[in-house]
C-alpha cells in the first residue's frame, strides 16, 4: 500500500556534550540553533523519541521540498518539543499539542528555547487523542499545513482515537509527516489502516533506529 523509494538515512548525533551537570537536559543542534530540552522521567511524552530526531533531521535537510516558512503547523504528541521547536525555526506557526500532564513541560522547553529569535510564537494547547476535537478544534478555524507527529504509534490503546485525529486533521492539502520506530504487528497494523485512508509514501528509512518516515495526504473522494 506504500508508494516511494525511501532514502536511507542515520540519525545523526545532533545533540552537543552535555554543558550542564544536570542529568535531565539534553542539547541538541539544529538549523544553527542550540536547543536545551528538559526532559522529564515521569511520562512517555516526556522523553526525545527517536522518531522526533529523525524527523527533525529531515526537515533541516529538505527545506526546499517542505518549506515551512509561514505555514501552519500542528504537532500532535508533542512529548518535550523539540520537533516543534525546530518547525518554529524553520519560520511555522506551530500549534503544539499533548496530553495535560506533559503541557507544563512542553510549554517550558517551546518557550525557553523560542523567545529570544524573531519568529512567529508558538502555541501550546491540549489534545487528547479522539475527545472533544470539534469543540477544541474546529474544522471551521483549524486548517493546517502540515500536520507532525512522531512516535505517536507504540503499545497503547489509544490508536483508533490516534487515526481519527489525524483524519479530523488531514484536510485537502494537508501533509501529514509521521515518523517512528516500527517495532510490532500493531505498529504494522496501524499503518495499513493509514494507507486504507491516505495516500501514503514512504520519504526514508533509518534501519539503525527502525525508524520510518511517511509522507500521508487525505484521498479526493
Amino acid at each position: 500500500c506504500l508508494t516511494g523509494s525511501p532514502v536511507t538515512l542515520t540519525i545523526l548525533q545532533n545533540w552537543v556534550p552535555r554543558v550542564s551537570h544536570y542529568f535531565d537536559k539534553e542539547h541538541y543542534t539544529y538549523v544553527g540553533h542550540q536547543i536545551v530540552i528538559q526532559e522529564s522521567i515521569e511520562h512517555f511524552g516526556a522523553v526525545v523519541w527517536p522518531g522526533a530526531l529523525a524527523l527533525s533531521q529531515y526537515l533541516e535537510s529538505n527545506q526546499e521540498q517542505f518549506n515551512l516558512k509561514d505555514k501552519k503547523v500542528l504537532e500532535i504528541g508533542a512529548g518535550t518539543g523539540l520537533l516543534s521547536i525546530v518547525a518554529c525555526i524553520l519560520g511555522a506557526h506551530v500549534t503544539a499539542t499533548d496530553l495535560p500532564e506533559v503541557l507544563e513541560n512542553l510549554s517550558y522547553n517551546i518557550s525557553r528555547n523560542t523567545q529570544n529569535l524573531n519568529m512567529h510564537k508558538p502555541e501550546v494547547k491540549k489534545l487528547v487523542w479522539g475527545e472533544g476535537l470539534n469543540e477544541d478544534f474546529p474544522e471551521s478555524a483549524n486548517h493546517y499545513d502540515f500536520i507532525l507527529a512522531t512516535d505517536v504509534v507504540y503499545h497503547h490503546g489509544a490508536l483508533d482515537p490516534l487515526l481519527a485525529t489525524m483524519v479530523h486533521f488531514c484536510k485537502p492539502g494537508t501533509v501529514l509527516l509521521w515518523a517512528n520506530k516500527f517495532r510490532f504487528s500493531t505498529d504494522y497494523e496501524f499503518l495499513e489502516k493509514v494507507c486504507n485512508i491516505f495516500n501514503t509514501t514512504i520519504l526514508a528509512e533509518f534501519p539503525e533506529s527502525n525508524v520510518k518516515l511517511l509522507k500521508a495526504t487525505i484521498r479526493k473522494n
